[in-house]
C-alpha cells in the first residue's frame, strides 16, 4: 500500500492526477481525509515550485481612494500592491535581518554617517529601462519632499545628501545611524524611474509582476514580469480582491474564490482552521490593534484627559473578547519584546478611580466621540463598545461613530481625533519611532510632540553601545505611555488562512501579515 500511496502523491503532486482523485483513491484503501490532505500538502511542498496557473487574493483595508503612488501607500492591500510591481533598496530576511533587494551591497564608514549601496547589476524596469544609481536618488530625493506626502517621510529627514558615484548611491548623514539599511527597506521607497517624479502611480518597478488592471478599492491584477531578476513569482497571475467584510472574505476562501487571505477573524480562526482544505496561519509580531488621540486637539491636547482614557480601558478583556487569545497585553507603546532593544515597563491595568481622578483633574466635563470601523482593524467596533463600558465605570461617557470602510483611511485615520487603527509594526525600535512619533513625521498619528523624546531618538539612533542604546529606547517608551496620545490595549497575532490549492508557505517570516506579504510571490498554485 505505501508504494501505491507514494505514487499516488507524486502523480498528484505533479498536476498528473486531481485532488479530488488523490483524495477518492487514498479513501478507498482507508486513508482519512485529514491523513490525506496532510500527505499531499506534503508531497506538493516537497516536489517544489510549480510554474503557472492564476493565483487569487482576498485582503482587508483597500478603499477606493487607495493609490498605486507607493509614497501614498496606507493599508495592506496598498502593500501587496507595491509587492507586486515594485522593490525596495534593501529587504528584510525571514530572520529579521537586512538584505539588500535593487542594491546587490551595502556598507557603512567607520562613524555610520555615510553608507555606499551598489547597485544590483542588469536588473531592469518592467518599462526595459535599465535600473541606474540615478534612479534611485531621485526616489529618494521624492519620499524627501514634502508636497509627495510619503508616509516614509520622517525616516529621511536626517539624510544631509544623497548622491550617485557610478553604480553605487552616496547616502550622507546628520548623524551617526546604524539602521540605514532597515530604513530604507520601507515599503514606500519602492525604486521608480527617475524616482517616480514623472509618473508616482504608474507601477512600474522591477517587481516580480506587471499591473494590468487596478481599480483601487476593488481589485487588482498583475501578470507575471518576464523580465524579473529574481527567483519570486510562480504563478502566472494574480488577482487581489479586495473583500473588507470578514464574512464574506472568509466566505471567498471556502467557497474557492480565494487561495488566501489576511485578517482572518480571531473569534472564527479555530472553527475555519478545522475546515477541509484550509490552513490557518498564526505569527507573533510587533503588529498592534490600537486607539489614538491627537495630543493638540481639545481635550485629548490635556494629558490628564489622555491618562484617564488610558487608565479606563481593560486591556485584558479586550485581549480575550476581541483577539481571542492570539495575541498580548499592550502598554500604550508601540514595542512589545518583538524588538531585539525591547525593555519590559511596569504593566498599566484597567483603573476606573484612576481614570475618574484625572478626568476631574483635567476639567473636561463632556463627552467623548470615538469614530471606528471594521477597516480598521478585525473587531474594532466591538473593541470600541467595550471601551466604551469600561470607561463608563469610571463615570466617563464614550459615544461611539461608526464611520464606513470605504475612505476610513484618508477620512478618519491621521485626519480626525480619535479614533481605532492598527500598525503593523517596523523592524526597529528606530524606524517605529521615527514613522510614527518623531514630532516631524508625516505619518504622526497622535499628533505627539516632546522634544525630549526627539532627542532621544536622534541620539539613541547614533549611539553604538548597545546597552546605552536600549536605555534610550526604554526611556523614550516610558515618555510615549506616559505622555503620547497612544492607547494600545493589545499586540495581535497575524492571521492569515490559505487553502490547500497552493503550497510553500514558511513559517516564522519577520515583517507584515502573509510571510511580509510575499506570499503570493513565494508559493505557488499547486493544484
Amino acid at each position: 500500500m505505501k508504494d501505491y500511496l507514494d505514487y499516488l502523491k507524486v502523480s498528484a503532486a505533479m498536476g498528473r492526477i486531481s485532488r479530488r482523485d488523490f483524495m477518492g483513491r487514498a479513501a478507498a484503501v482507508g486513508v482519512t481525509a485529514a491523513a490525506a490532505n496532510t500527505m499531499l500538502a506534503e508531497a506538493v511542498h516537497a516536489a517544489g515550485p510549480q510554474k503557472g496557473g492564476i493565483m487569487r487574493l482576498g485582503l482587508q483595508g483597500g478603499s477606493t481612494t487607495d493609490s498605486l503612488d507607493p509614497a501614498l501607500a496606507t493599508n495592506q492591500v496598498a502593500l501587496m500592491a507595491i509587492r507586486l510591481w515594485g522593490e525596495s533598496l534593501t529587504e528584510l530576511a525571514d530572520d529579521g535581518s537586512i538584505a539588500g533587494k535593487v542594491a546587490e551591497s551595502f556598507s557603512a564608514s567607520a562613524d555610520a554617517k555615510t553608507w555606499t549601496f551598489k547597485i544590483r547589476e542588469g536588473i531592469t524596469f518592467s518599462n526595459g529601462k535599465s535600473v541606474t544609481a540615478e534612479d534611485v536618488v531621485a526616489t529618494i530625493e521624492r519620499h524627501s519632499d514634502e508636497d509627495a506626502k510619503s508616509g516614509a517621510l520622517g525616516l529621511l529627514r536626517d539624510i544631509t545628501n544623497v548622491s550617485a558615484d557610478g553604480d553605487s548611491v552616496v547616502v550622507e548623514l546628520n548623524s551617526a545611524n546604524a539602521d540605514l539599511p532597515y530604513m530604507l527597506a520601507d515599503y514606500h521607497l519602492a525604486i521608480q524611474p527617475n524616482g517616480g517624479k514623472d509618473a508616482p502611480d504608474a507601477a512600474i518597478g522591477t517587481g516580480p509582476y506587471i499591473i494590468k488592471e487596478a481599480e483601487m478599492g476593488v481589485r487588482i491584477i498583475a501578470e507575471k514580469n518576464p523580465d524579473f531578476w529574481g527567483d519570486m513569482g510562480h504563478a502566472a497571475e494574480i488577482e487581489v480582491l479586495v473583500i473588507n467584510d470578514n464574512t464574506a472574505r472568509v466566505a471567498a476562501l471556502q467557497s474557492g474564490q480565494v487561495d488566501m487571505i489576511d485578517r482572518v477573524p480571531p473569534r472564527t480562526a479555530d472553527l475555519i482552521n478545522r475546515a477541509p482544505g484550509i490552513t490557518v496561519r498564526t505569527s507573533s509580531g510587533p503588529g498592534h490593534y490600537v486607539f489614538i488621540m491627537h495630543c493638540d486637539t481639545e481635550p485629548f491636547a490635556n494629558n490628564d484627559v489622555r491618562m484617564a482614557l488610558k487608565y479606563g480601558i481593560n486591556r485584558q478583556e479586550m485581549v480575550d473578547k476581541i483577539l481571542h487569545g492570539y495575541g498580548s497585553v499592550g502598554n500604550d507603546t508601540p514595542i512589545n519584546a518583538s524588538y531585539p532593544l525591547y525593555t519590559e515597563m511596569e504593566q498599566r491595568e484597567y483603573d476606573p478611580d484612576k481614570a475618574a481622578f484625572h478626568m476631574k483633574k483635567s476639567g473636561y466635563e463632556g463627552s467623548i466621540l470615538l469614530r471606528t470601523s471594521d477597516n480598521s482593524f478585525p473587531g474594532a467596533p466591538d473593541a470600541a463598545a467595550l471601551f466604551q463600558q469600561s470607561c463608563a465605570g469610571a463615570g466617563i461617557t464614550v459615544e461611539i461613530k461608526r464611520e464606513p470602510n470605504d475612505g476610513y483611511w484618508s477620512e478618519v485615520w491621521n485626519a480626525q481625533p480619535f479614533c481605532t487603527s492598527y500598525w503593523g509594526g517596523r523592524p526597529t525600535q528606530d524606524q517605529m519611532y521615527t514613522t510614527a512619533y518623531l514630532s516631524t513625521a508625516d505619518w504622526n498619528d497622535t499628533r505627539f510632540n516632546n522634544e525630549t523624546f526627539d532627542q532621544l531618538l536622534m541620539a539613541a539612533r547614533a549611539e553604538l553601545d548597545t546597552a546605552k542604546r536600549k536605555q534610550m529606547y526604554a526611556d523614550m517608551g516610558m515618555i510615549v505611555r506616559d505622555e503620547g496620545g497612544l492607547i494600545c490595549p493589545m499586540f495581535n497575532d497575524f492571521l492569515d488562512a490559505t487553502t490547500d490549492r497552493v503550497a510553500g508557505w514558511v513559517d516564522g517570516v519577520a515583517g507584515q501579515p502573509l510571510m511580509n506579504a510575499y506570499a503570493p510571490f513565494r508559493m505557488w498554485v499547486a493544484a
